[in-house]
């Protein structure tokens, strides 16, 4: 980040995917595996999140300039995991299939109310209530989101059917037909995951059907990169299956359905870090160079956690009732993958 390292080629990726190759062959030494265990005992108390240190850590990754995010993010701002079908899918076509893959999970009705978690910039929600009739209401706690989606909405004449709040998802209040969230549950913070799913089920209709899109790990239980900890997502932690489904599993709600996208959030880093590289002069008008040298490695190093470290993405759909969803995927058939591109990505 200081520029006191620099790489041959400026090859930042290069080197950090022979080092996480080369670390994967070796034997860990009894000094990294102390380490690692102070890590995961030590992130209990890292991701204690009550809502000032929840609004503080939202803070200082999404309320930087929007227009900073929208020099590598999609025309719709979807900043999570987007879904591939085929090689050739443009970015924007990939978080358009991610949209209507998550609409068909949901089984979404027009009339249907909507609790759209952690809802970024407004994208998702605005989509659900335009494209299939919801009336959804969308909480974030970052106000420069928040702001950006008052503004969307305002401007596609959704506002009857679609309301964004400055408001943590502890102090919703309401009972929602339909429960969606993309990319929050990595800030909830494991001595909370009880809490979140009490809560998802109290705030649930009795055949209402929800939907969390989280990354996680393929690997187990682990700890969140101290660098990444410090610099770019304060209190955040990526779960392993066996630690949100217990939580889950407590709150009475059943787990109906679950989908592991695997290298698609790969794919997708890769789409920005081109975009953010292909921009870069314009980064360093809003922000330094020492700022450019942190995203991009943040960027880098990300896309190989995925490529290379057993990140994935999970959808878990959950419901009060077993026979809330069809017994079969048939319905989603529709937003499957092309059998050339699952090929290629497994």
């Amino acid at each position: 980040m200081d520029g006191s390292l620099t790489v041959a080629n400026d090859d930042i990726y290069g080197l950090l995917e022979l080092l996480i190759n080369n670390q994967a062959l070796q034997r860990p030494s009894w000094f990294s595996r102390k380490v690692t265990l102070y890590r995961q005992f030590h992130r209990y108390f890292a991701q204690h999140n009550p809502l000032t240190i929840a609004r503080n850590n939202v803070a200082h990754h999404y309320d930087l300039s929007k227009d900073f995010y929208r020099l590598f993010l999609d025309d719709d701002m979807q900043y999570s995991c987007a879904y591939f079908t085929g090689p050739d899918d443009s970015l924007e076509t990939a978080q358009e299939n991610k949209k209507n893959h998550i609409a068909a999970k949901l089984m979404l009705e027009p009339g249907h109310h909507v609790l759209d978690i952690g809802c970024g910039w407004g994208g998702l929600g605005l989509h659900l209530a335009k494209e299939h009739g919801a009336h959804v209401t969308g909480v974030t706690l970052s106000c420069e989101q928040h702001n950006v989606a008052l503004e969307r909405a305002g401007k596609l004449q959704t506002s009857a059917r679609a309301e964004f709040r400055l408001q943590d998802y502890r102090e919703v209040t309401e009972t929602f037909d339909r429960i969606v969230s993309v990319g929050m549950f990595e800030h909830v913070g494991i001595p909370h995951y009880s809490e979140f799913f009490s809560k998802l089920h109290g705030s649930l209709a009795e055949d209402g059907i929800a939907l969390l899109h989280f990354i996680g790990r393929a690997d187990g239980p682990g700890a969140t990169n101290p660098w990444i900890a410090k610099y770019i997502f304060p209190g955040g932690y990526s779960p392993a299956l066996s630690e949100v489904m217990a939580a889950a599993e407590r709150s009475g709600l059943y787990v109906t359905d679950v989908e592991v996208l695997r290298l698609h959030y790969a794919d997708t880093l890769k789409a920005w870090r081109d975009r953010f590289e292909q921009k870069i002069d314009e980064v360093k008008k809003i922000y330094d160079e020492r700022f450019c040298r942190m995203w991009r490695f943040y960027l880098v190093v990300s896309e190989l956690a995925f490529r290379q470290n057993g990140h994935v993405v999970f959808q878990v759909q959950l419901a009060k009732k077993q026979d809330a969803v069809p017994l079969t995927r048939d319905y989603l058939v529709h937003s499957q993958p092309q059998d050339g591109y699952s090929r290629r990505a497994a």
